[in-house]
C-alpha cells in the first residue's frame, strides 16, 4: 500500500480522479436547455483550484454542464450574482442515521449546505439482532421509530422507499457493534468461532453497502477488541476496496501509543485509514498538535495512507457514563447499574473518576476538570430536562450531593441515555489541524432543528454550525485558510477519502449535489448556552438536482439516497 507523497494530495486525487479542468471548459460552451440554470456565480469547483465565473446546468439529477453556458436557458434559473456556488459539503461524521428516520428534513445539516452524511461510528445502524434491537427500544419507542431493520440491506431499503430525506447517507460497519452483535459488551478476547462470525457479518455488510469498516476506541465495546482483532475485521473491508476510519484508543495521554495503532492497523491490513474527529484533548496534552500531525506526516512518507478530520470546536460530547471508569461500564447496562448502586463498588468508582494519573481509560471526568467542565446537554427523560444547560457541579448543588454522585444518579435515572459536552479542547490546536491539508471536516453530531421531536433537547453546537462556522471564523474573518482549501476539505477531500466517486466536485456527468451560499454572511450562530439556531448565509442546496432550499427557507424535497460503498452488489 503506498500513500502519495504530496502532502496536499487530496487535492491532487480530486483533479486527477475526476479528469475535467475548469481550463478545459471549451466543449461546454454551446447553448443548451436544461432543468436548472445556476448563473453569474463565483465557482469553487471542490479541487482546491482557484474560483472562477461561471454558469453551471443541471438536467435531471446530474450536473449537465459548467463554466460559459451562452445563451443558455433553463426552467428555473438562479441568479447566483455575488454568491460561492460549491460542490454539497460531505460531513464525514454525520451521526444522522437515525435521526433521519425521526425527521427526514435533517434541517440543521442542509441549513450548513450539508448534501451528503457519512456515520456508522464503532457501532453502526447495522447489522442488529434481537437483543440489540431490545436495547435501543426505549430510545426508539420515544422518538415513534420503528424498528423495522436488521441488515445494511434493510436499513438503506427504508431509506430508498419509506424514510424520505432531504440527504444522502452513508454508513461504515461498525466493528464495536458487529463485537456487541456476536460476543456483547463483555472484557474478553474473541474465540477463533466468534472472529470468524464477525468477519462474515463485515463482509456481508460491505456487500450490501458499507464504506468500510470502524472503531471506536475510547467506548464499550470496541475498548476490549484487540489490535489483531481489528485487524482482521479491516482485511475483510479492504479486500471489498473499503476504507477504515477511527475513533482512535487515546485521544489524550496516550495519543502516540494510540496513533501507532492507527499506522499498524492500516499497514497490516493495507487499508486506507482515516482519525476520526483529530483532537488532543485534556490540558496536560495542550499543545501536542503540531507532533501529531507531523507523525501523520512521517506514517504517510512511510507509505502508510492516513489522514483525518475535526470538527472547529474546543469542547467534544459524549455519553455521561463515559464520565465513568471503564471497568464499571463492562458487560452492558443492567450490570453497570448493579455496580452504581453498590455503596462500596460506588466508592471506588467515585476515586477513580479523580484519578489523575489514569492510563488504562480515558478519564474525561477528570480531563475536563471534573463537574465544571462537564454540561449536560441531552436527556431521553423529559423529567430530567430541567438540567440540561446545566454543568454537573451546578447539578450536584441542586440535588445536594457531590457532583460525581451526580454523574451515578443521572445515569441510572435516563437509562444511560444522557448526552454531556465537555470542554477539553485548546483552540491553537483547533487551528493547527484546521489549516492542515490531511484534516476534513466532520460535525460529529446528529442532525436536529428547530421544531418537533429533534428539538426538545440541547446540543452541541457542531451540529447547526460547523461548516458554516469555518467558512465565516476561519476563512472569511481570520484567513486561517483559503476559500478553496476550506472548499475542498469539505468536498473533493471528503468524497475521495469514502469512495463516492460521483460527488464532491463540479463536473458534468456527476451528481447534482451543490451548494451556494454568501461568503459575506455565512455564519453559525447556534452556541453551547443557546444551541438550537440554524447558521445563515446559505442560500440555496441542491441534493440530486433537487432544490432543499431555496433563497435560505427549507423545501418539501426529499431527494437523499442511500449511498453504497465500493463492494455493493
Amino acid at each position: 500500500m503506498r500513500a502519495s507523497l504530496c502532502p496536499a494530495f487530496a487535492a491532487v486525487s480530486a483533479a486527477l480522479f475526476f479528469t475535467v479542468s475548469p481550463a478545459g471548459q471549451a466543449a461546454q460552451t454551446r447553448p443548451g436547455r436544461f432543468d436548472v440554470l445556476i448563473t453569474n456565480g463565483r465557482i469553487v469547483d471542490g479541487t482546491g483550484a482557484p474560483w472562477f465565473r461561471g454558469a453551471i446546468g443541471i438536467t435531471g439529477d446530474r450536473i449537465a454542464a459548467f463554466g460559459d453556458l451562452g445563451d443558455a436557458t433553463a426552467a428555473t434559473t438562479i441568479d447566483a450574482t455575488n454568491l460561492v456556488v460549491s460542490p454539497g459539503f460531505i460531513d464525514l461524521l454525520g451521526q444522522s442515521e437515525f435521526n433521519v428516520l425521526v425527521d427526514g428534513r435533517a434541517a440543521s445539516k442542509i441549513l450548513q449546505g450539508i448534501t451528503t452524511e457519512v456515520t456508522g461510528e464503532g457501532s453502526s445502524i447495522a447489522p442488529v439482532n434481537d437483543r440489540l434491537i431490545r436495547e435501543a427500544s426505549a430510545n426508539a419507542k420515544y422518538f415513534g421509530v420503528a424498528q423495522d431493520w436488521r441488515t445494511l440491506a434493510d436499513y438503506f431499503k427504508r431509506i430508498e422507499e419509506r424514510s424520505r430525506t432531504a440527504i444522502n447517507v452513508a454508513t461504515f460497519v461498525g466493528a464495536g457493534g458487529i463485537r456487541n452483535y456476536v460476543i456483547g459488551k463483555d472484557d474478553r478476547r474473541a474465540t477463533a468461532a466468534e472472529l470468524e462470525q464477525m468477519k462474515q457479518l463485515v463482509a456481508q455488510a460491505m456487500e450490501q453497502g458499507a464504506l468500510g469498516v470502524s472503531t471506536s476506541l475510547q467506548y464499550v465495546p470496541d475498548r476490549f477488541a484487540s489490535t489483531d482483532e481489528i485487524v482482521e475485521l479491516a482485511k475483510v473491508a479492504a479486500r471489498y476496496g473499503g476504507v477504515y476510519f477511527t475513533h482512535q484508543r487515546s485521544e489524550s495521554v496516550r495519543i502516540f501509543e494510540s496513533l501507532d495503532e492507527v499506522f499498524a492497523i492500516s499497514e497490516r491490513a493495507r487499508i486506507p485509514a482515516e482519525i476520526w474527529h483529530l483532537k488532543t484533548a485534556y490540558k496536560a496534552n495542550f499543545g501536542k498538535m503540531p507532533e501529531v500531525l507531523r507523525r501523520i506526516e512521517a506514517a504517510r512518507a512511510r507509505g502508510i495512507d492516513v489522514t483525518a478530520n475535526q470538527y472547529p470546536y474546543t469542547r467534544a460530547s459524549n455519553g455521561l457514563d463515559s464520565c465513568l471508569p471503564l471497568w464499571s461500564r463492562e458487560g452492558g447496562f443492567e450490570k453497570t447499574v448493579a455496580r452504581l448502586t453498590d455503596p462500596a463498588t460506588r466508592e471506588r468508582i467515585k476515586k477513580d473518576m479523580d484519578d489523575a494519573n489514569a492510563t488504562s481509560w480515558e478519564n474525561q471526568w477528570y480531563g475536563a476538570n471534573g463537574g465544571d467542565g462537564v454540561m449536560v446537554s441531552t436527556v431521553l427523560d423529559p423529567v430530567l430536562r430541567k438540567y440540561e444547560g446545566m454543568t454537573l457541579t451546578q447539578i450536584g448543588k441542586a440535588m445536594g450531593k457531590d457532583p460525581r454522585d451526580a454523574v451515578i444518579d443521572l445515569v441510572i435515572a435516563d437509562k444511560g441515555e444522557t448526552s454531556v459536552v465537555t470542554a477539553i479542547m485548546d483552540e491553537d490546536d483547533v487551528r493547527a489541524a484546521l489549516k492542515h491539508p490531511l484534516v476534513g471536516i466532520g460535525t460529529d453530531s446528529g442532525a436536529k432543528a428547530e421544531d418537533g421531536k429533534l428539538s426538545e433537547s440541547k446540543s452541541h453546537p457542531r451540529a447547526w454550525g460547523s461548516f458554516p462556522r469555518i467558512l465565516g471564523r476561519y476563512v472569511r474573518d481570520e484567513k486561517l485558510l483559503t476559500l478553496e482549501e476550506a472548499i475542498r476539505k469539505m468536498t473533493s477531500k471528503a468524497a475521495v477519502r469514502v469512495h463516492l466517486n460521483d460527488r464532491g466536485v463540479l463536473r458534468p456527468g456527476l451528481a447534482a449535489d451543490i451548494t451556494i451560499f454568501d461568503p459575506a454572511t455565512i455564519r453559525d450562530v447556534s452556541t453551547f448556552d443557546d444551541p438550537t439556531h440554524y447558521s445563515v448565509g446559505v442560500r440555496h442546496v441542491f441534493v440530486n438536482g433537487r432544490r432543499v432550499v431555496a433563497d435560505g427557507v427549507m423545501t418539501s424535497e426529499r431527494p437523499g439516497r442511500a449511498l453504497r460503498g465500493p463492494g455493493s452488489r
